[in-house]
């Protein structure tokens, strides 16, 4: 028989974990003894401010991260193969989503072997619900080009996508180019086009706006050092007419 994958959410920065991970989550991750993560440092950080009881050195733990090349995935999956239970963690947030964890999921999938994604904090869902834009139709494109003429197409073709299927477009940006990046959208966008902006959900310093382009400009903010999820769409003329901000607190 088979072990279980389990896809274990982390949190989205130093909120407690019981603050944002249920129980049940909390009980399975602390029960494993082998892990597959990004960062081995950070994950036996968050292993041990979640509570694991025997030592973090009697664990094994394996880095999955964007340079672990595609050969080593046969070996990282074996201790499934074998029949132990393994949980994969994301650096925060929930593995394999925007996250190169996908990758070991699709093998495991290949090899008949048992996921069970279990309830955490979700960045890109997190800003979705809080956006005002549609939940019905959305799309999540990581980050847009660093460089200024490719980011400006990116956004021009993002602004005609949401405005041609009403469809929420999400993306995301380091805290060092998030600044750049807010700047950019409000040169581009059209001034009808809505943007929301969501930093630091889930803490006690989360920002949420949403606001239509034209009341941007009016009101800008500074986002630089702030990991940030952007999202545009274009509301309904109802909602547009609305009060032109709002934020949701923790």
């Amino acid at each position: 028989m088979h072990g279980t994958l389990y896809l274990i959410p982390t949190p989205l920065g130093d909120t407690p974990p019981d603050r944002v991970l249920p129980e049940h989550t909390r009980q399975i991750a602390t029960a494993l003894e082998v892990f597959i993560v990004e960062r081995a440092k950070s994950a036996r950080a968050f292993l041990k401010r979640l509570g694991i009881q025997r030592p973090l050195q009697a664990l094994q733990i394996f880095e999955l991260n964007e340079h672990t090349p595609s050969e080593r995935l046969p070996e990282l999956i074996l201790p499934l193969r074998e029949g132990r239970d393994v949980g994969l963690l994301s650096e925060a947030g929930c593995p394999a989503v925007a996250d190169p964890g996908s990758e070991l999921v699709r093998l495991a999938h290949a090899q008949g072997i048992r996921i069970c994604p279990l309830v955490g904090p979700s960045a890109i869902l997190l800003a979705l619900m809080g956006s005002g834009l549609t939940g019905q139709r959305f799309a999540f494109h990581g980050y847009l080009p660093a460089k200024p003429i490719a980011r400006r197409e990116a956004l021009r073709a993002l602004e005609s996508r949401a405005a041609a299927h009403d469809e929420t477009q999400l993306f995301i940006e380091t805290p060092y180019r998030a600044q750049t990046l807010f700047e950019s959208t409000l040169a581009v966008c059209r001034d009808d086009t809505w943007l929301a902006v969501a930093c630091d959900l889930t803490l006690p310093t989360q920002l949420l706006l949403s606001q239509s382009i034209a009341r941007w400009r009016e009101h800008p903010i500074t986002l630089q050092g702030r990991l940030c999820v952007f999202s545009i769409g274009r509301p309904h003329a109802a909602a547009s007419s609305r009060s032109p901000a709002w934020s949701i607190p923790t």
